[in-house]
């Protein structure tokens, strides 16, 4: 069976931009993968971490795929590792941050996976590129949708532009 699956990128190290379309390259490749839609890039201010560390460049992808959860999350990584990233620092830059967000309405809880994304209610760079690619999904623990997300999201928050 086939699962819905959305994916958040994130880069604020080199060159983002390429790093980016490199990250969804290496998704297109992958034959257990089919890409349903992209986000615009967005532009955005750092949540947590170092102080006067780069904005970051944030996309979304939808995709199908057979794969199950845990097994979805370690093509992410093996993505991720193929492309330079190195985990040194929480919320610390980064060439490249792939991050499962949801596989249709499944809830999971693992030591390695929490799904739906804990802190995707939370995250304007995660809700505004994930709104352009899959608007309709309701999240399964909160009941919203992502525009009722965005809603919720505090005015005074970080600075989230869309740039292409």
């Amino acid at each position: 069976m086939f699962s819905t699956c959305a994916i958040g990128l994130g880069a604020n190290l080199g060159d983002p931009q390429a790093m980016l379309e490199r990250a969804i390259n290496l998704l297109r490749l992958n034959q257990e993968i089919s890409i349903e839609h992209i986000s615009s890039t967005w532009f955005t201010e750092p949540v947590g971490g170092p102080a006067n560390q780069n904005w970051y460049y944030n996309r979304a992808v939808t995709i199908t795929t057979q794969l199950e959860p845990i097994p979805m999350l370690r093509t992410l990584l093996k993505i991720e590792a193929a492309l330079g990233r190195v985990r040194v620092e929480r919320h610390g830059p980064r060439y490249i941050d792939l991050d499962l967000l949801f596989m249709d309405q499944d809830v999971v809880r693992a030591e390695e996976l929490t799904l739906p994304h804990p802190r995707l209610h939370e995250r304007a760079f995660v809700l505004y590129p994930l709104g352009e690619v899959a608007p309709d999904w309701i999240h399964p623990l909160t009941r919203l949708s992502i525009p009722e997300m965005i809603d919720k999201l505090p005015k005074n928050g970080p600075e989230v532009r869309k740039i292409r």
